[in-house]
């Protein structure tokens, strides 16, 4: 059976035939020349800068906002008995975020006090009686001076009527009687003697008991210092300017010391912490720029630079370090937690929240140079 070909087919057939090229047409070369140029340019233009820029680039999306927030918690034990701050309240230093009932405390300043003023009084007493016992010394030194005397004249007496009796003009019991009147003379003179040595000694005694009352009351100055230390820890105030989080103290609750209640984050001061492999890490340098792209912002560009590295990689400092000296080794690329500025104003700063993620990119062409200088070093001399 034969196919018949009919008028039309044939008609089409010598149609395509004279039909001209699209690439015959002036208009079409032009466009194609155009866009020709226009990848080769893009093509240079985008090799330039993977050359003068982008091959010094270091990016990783393994990175948040964060904040170094303070932890708020009581000094003293104590029921709260009034709470000023609401969950997520802006505070400034100094503001009052709780109160502890403040009572007890009231209480053992008084008793601190009480205690100063025993002592205080105590010593005024002993300052008094030292006073009569130097007025005791004084007449115990006058009868001393007295004995003395007496003494004096009796040991005389008893020298002439000594010799008097040697030569018989006197009787030996005239002596005798003069040499007992000097003994006496002698004891009184030893018992006076003995007399304002003990005024003395009572004197240093009162003395040594004021210094021990002027302990005392300073020992209760002490007291009343830590005392009013505590009271005026009764009211909880914040260390920084930040926001209110995390609180859990409520009105009549019972808390203990370092017991965490809330936390003030500080918003104005964020910062970012990029997570960059070890690999990335060979011409990053401190104060190089970063641009940061935050995913809540919907793609806004932030700028900021590199702080400062961690002492260690993350693993370092994990609850469990890896111990690669046991068992079977396979080797993974560490990270290298590095801290990143934001330069950013309070307008912008509002809208970020620590933990958000964000991809940083750092410029690290200005490292280009010492790690350069590492390798020269390296080669021999």
């Amino acid at each position: 059976m034969t196919e018949t070909t009919t008028s039309e087919d044939m008609t089409d057939a010598a149609d395509n035939t004279l039909r001209p090229s699209p690439l015959n047409r002036p208009g079409v070369r032009i466009a194609l020349i155009i866009a020709v140029i226009v990848i080769a340019i893009a093509a240079v233009v985008g090799l330039f800068h993977y050359w003068t820029v982008g091959r010094y680039e270091e990016s990783t999306n393994d990175a948040y906002i964060q904040a170094d927030a303070v932890v708020i918690a009581p000094k003293i034990s104590g029921y709260v008995d009034q709470v000023y701050v609401i969950d997520n309240q802006a505070v400034k230093p100094g503001d009052p975020l709780f109160r502890i009932d403040a009572r007890d405390y009231k209480s053992r300043v008084a008793e601190a006090q009480a205690q100063i003023d025993a002592a205080r009084a105590d010593a005024q007493s002993l300052k008094a009686q030292i006073a009569e016992q130097q007025a005791a010394v004084a007449s115990a030194m006058g009868q001393l001076a007295s004995a003395q005397s007496d003494l004096t004249l009796a040991t005389d007496i008893e020298k002439r009527y000594k010799s008097l009796a040697a030569t018989g003009a006197e009787s030996r019991e005239t002596y005798a009687e003069k040499r007992n009147q000097l003994a006496r003379a002698q004891a009184a003179v030893a018992t006076r003697t003995a007399d304002v040595d003990t005024a003395r000694r009572r004197v240093g005694s009162l003395q040594a008991q004021i210094a021990q009352a002027t302990a005392r009351a300073e020992g209760g100055e002490a007291q009343r210092v830590t005392a009013n230390v505590n009271l005026g820890s009764t009211i909880v105030r914040a260390t920084t300017a930040g926001r209110v989080g995390n609180k859990t103290v409520e009105m009549g609750q019972f808390v203990q010391p370092g017991t965490r209640v809330m936390s003030v984050v500080p918003v104005q001061k964020l910062y970012v912490e990029a997570n960059f492999k070890e690999t990335q890490l060979g011409m990053m340098r401190v104060g190089q720029p970063v641009t940061i792209e935050v995913d809540a912002l919907g793609g806004v560009e932030l700028h900021g630079k590199v702080q400062s590295f961690a002492p260690g990689t993350g693993a370092q400092f994990s609850l469990l370090p890896p111990e690669n000296a046991t068992g079977n080794f396979t080797k993974i690329v560490q990270r290298v937690p590095v801290r990143i500025s934001i330069d950013a104003r309070a307008n912008t700063l509002a809208l970020l929240l620590p933990g958000m993620s964000v991809t940083t990119t750092v410029n690290t062409k200005s490292g280009k140079a010492s790690l350069d200088k590492v390798a020269d070093e390296q080669e021999p001399n």
